[in-house]
């Protein structure tokens, strides 16, 4: 049974952690390995160049709005395909663990999973779009 006191800040909780992430990890293409070495990656393992700086602002874009709870479902929803392409194109072929030499999928893969359970759980507490209030059969109801 869902705890509806809790189930909020828990929403709350992982809106927040995966937020950061994208953050974090749009950083380090932008600060560490910058943008253009990030596309010169992209490039070496045959994907556009330019699809580098798409990616980096969809993490930007996707970490500020899950952080700030704006159109929470879907960030977590539009983020998914990004942590897909890290799977296909860069850590699948190094196996399953992380920590096998040039990282394997399970990272990514859980951390599309979270997403997925974001986009389930909505908003959660504290964030900046509210519930809407919906008509469904007459009836005014609150959306959650």
């Amino acid at each position: 049974m869902i705890d509806s006191r809790t189930a909020p800040y828990a929403a709350l909780l992982l809106r927040l952690t995966l937020g950061g992430l994208f953050l974090a990890h749009a950083s380090l293409k932008l600060f560490v390995f910058t943008p253009a070495g990030t596309a010169k990656f992209f490039g070496s393992i045959g994907l556009p160049e330019e699809l580098a700086y798409i990616v980096i602002t969809a993490e930007i874009l996707a970490g500020v709005a899950l952080i700030l709870g704006l159109y929470t479902r879907w960030a977590a929803l539009a983020a998914v395909p990004i942590l897909l392409g890290a799977i296909f194109t860069v850590h699948g072929a190094a196996g399953f663990f992380f920590n096998n030499p040039h990282g394997g999928w399970e990272y990514p893969a859980f951390w599309a999973v979270a997403l997925i359970v974001q986009a389930l759980l909505g908003d959660g507490a504290f964030a900046l779009r509210a519930p809407r209030a919906n008509v469904a059969d007459g009836a005014l109801r609150s959306a959650h």
